[in-house]
Parts: structure tokens; C-alpha cells; sequence
């Protein structure tokens, strides 16, 4: 039997971002609103404090537009022990298990309030970081979560050669965000392929290749390339988002998929406009090609169709 995969959406697509003077943040009841409209079943989190603190005024915002909460993003400074990252990722994991969310996201900050720092880590902070993805996990765990581990932009597991020293160096599971994967200069079809077992979590971007090259290059802040349209709708930029859903899926991923174009916005858009044509463009590229894998699947199967 095909399972049609679940598709949810996220705040920063509506250009609801953490980063100070992100942009200008549209309403939680508008947001959910357009992502009901569109056709999603879920939402992340977004930033703390966008969905009300309240469980109960959380649950029913969330019950009011029809949508489950199923994972939500937390950066924190892993590999810097002094920092105390674990206090901030149970705030995060208490909200999410309050909500019946399924996954914690995590990606390892480094300090600042940009995305724009290109650091290494040293070999000590790397056994650092190891140790607090393992306390991680048994956190997440306690909280009826998964964990999954956001190689991300600006933080310090972001370049190419970080991503394959952690999938060799941990058993963390990641999400796959194909948008971040390909900054950092890594291939998201070769990590859908090499780490397919691990992904528990899946952020689907696509991407402009220009302004990507832009903004590795410092020519471009990242917040500048998000302005200027590096996160394109699916099937409107350079990557292959069909391979990389294919890969994983051949590999057994049930998991969410995320339409998640980060935007950031400067007013309030029009009614029917602005994000809301984004999303409805993912999500229509999103099922033509899911449906068209599955065909092929089906005849490969010798299934009569």
C-alpha cells in the first residue's frame, strides 16, 4: 500500500524568523490560516513566543485553523560546555511535548545573532558537541521526542566537511534541509543518499544557485540573500527536489516533509498574496512530484494501476 506522505509548513516561510530585525511578522491567525487554505496538515513551532506560551491558548489557535504542531527549531551553543545549552532545549521540548509534537530540531549556534559566522571547530569542541547531542537525545527522549540534528547556515556544523564529521562521529539522526545542505556547499541529493537511514526530519528548500554563491562568498549576508529570493518555491530554483524525496523515500522515510522557503517580509502582504502563492506553488510541485514517484514505483512494482 502507498502511504501519501505528510506535508506540513513552518512561520518562516511566512517570514516569521528568530533572528533579531528579521522583518516584519505576520499574525499567528493569518499565518495558519494561509497554511490551512493551501493545503497543509501541520506547523512547526517557529520562533519561542510566536505561538502563545499558554498550552491551552496554544491548542486553541491550533484547533481554531485545523492543524496539528509536529516539530519546532532550536539553535543553542552545543559545543561550549559553560553555555548551559541542555536549560534551553527543555524549554523547547516541554512546549513541544505539551502539543503532542513529534520531533525537536536542533542546530549548534555559535554566539551571535546573525547567520553569518564561518567558524571551525577545534577537535575539543567537536567532543564537546558530541557529548551534548547524546544528553540531547535522552532529553528529547524523556519528552516523547526525536531528535533531529539542522546542519545550518552560520552556525557550526553549516560547511560540507562539518556535515560528514558529524555523520561520522555521532549517531545523531538529522534533518535533512536540502536549502542549508546546498549553502554549505554539501550535495542534498549525495546526503539523501549517504545518510538516508538517519533522517528523521526533512526541511524542503529550493534554491537559487546565484545568490547562493553570493552569500558563501560574502558578498551577500544570509539575511541579504534570504531578501533577495535565495529560498525559491519548489521547482523554481536549482536543486533536485525530486531525487532527494525519491532517495528517501526508497529508504524507508516516513517522517514529515517541511515546505519551509524562508522569506522575510517588510509589510503585511495583501490579501491572497505574498507567501500564501509560495506555499500553494511547494505544495503543488511537492504532490506532482511525489504523485509521479509513485507511479513509477507502482509500475516498476508490477502493480496494475
Amino acid at each position: 500500500m502507498i502511504r501519501e506522505p505528510k506535508v506540513a509548513g513552518a512561520p518562516i516561510s511566512w517570514g516569521v524568523g528568530e533572528l533579531p530585525g528579521w522583518g516584519y511578522r505576520m499574525q499567528p491567525d493569518r499565518v495558519l490560516a494561509e497554511m490551512k487554505e493551501v493545503g497543509l496538515e501541520a506547523t512547526e513551532l517557529g520562533p519561542p513566543g510566536y505561538l502563545p506560551e499558554d498550552q491551552d491558548e496554544r491548542s486553541e489557535l491550533l484547533d481554531r485553523h485545523g492543524l496539528r504542531l509536529i516539530a519546532g527549531f532550536r539553535a543553542a551553543v552545543l559545543h561550549d560546555r559553560s553555555r548551559r545549552a541542555l536549560d534551553e532545549i527543555e524549554q523547547s521540548a516541554r512546549t513541544l511535548e505539551a502539543s503532542g509534537a513529534e520531533v525537536l530540531v536542533l542546530a549548534a549556534a555559535l554566539p551571535g545573532e546573525s547567520y553569518d559566522r564561518d567558524e571551525r571547530l577545534a577537535p575539543a569542541d567537536w567532543i564537546a558537541l558530541a557529548e551534548a547531542l547524546v544528553a540531547a537525545e535522552e532529553l528529547a527522549s524523556a519528552h516523547r521526542l526525536r531528535l533531529a540534528f539542522h546542519p545550518h547556515a552560520g552556525t557550526a556544523v553549516a560547511q560540507k566537511e562539518d556535515i560528514y564529521t558529524l555523520l561520522e562521529t555521532t549517531s545523531v539522526e538529522i534533518c535533512l534541509d536540502t536549502g542549508h545542505l546546498f549553502l554549505g556547499g554539501a550535495d542534498p541529493v549525495a546526503i539523501a543518499r549517504d545518510a538516508a537511514g538517519r533522517v528523521s526530519h526533512v526541511h524542503l528548500k529550493d534554491v537559487d544557485a546565484r545568490l547562493a554563491g553570493l552569500v558563501r562568498d560574502g558578498e551577500l549576508s544570509y539575511a541579504e540573500g534570504v531578501r533577495a529570493g535565495l529560498y525559491r518555491p519548489l521547482g523554481a530554483g536549482d536543486l533536485d527536489i525530486g531525487e532527494v524525496v525519491g532517495r528517501i523515500q526508497d529508504a524507508g522515510y516516513r517522517g514529515w516533509y517541511v515546505l519551509e522557503q524562508d522569506t522575510a517580509l517588510t509589510v503585511e502582504p495583501a490579501p491572497a498574496r505574498g507567501p500564501l502563492m509560495a506555499a500553494r506553488q511547494s505544495l503543488e510541485y511537492f504532490r506532482r512530484t511525489v504523485s509521479a514517484k509513485q507511479h513509477i514505483t507502482a509500475v516498476e512494482g508490477g502493480l496494475n494501476l
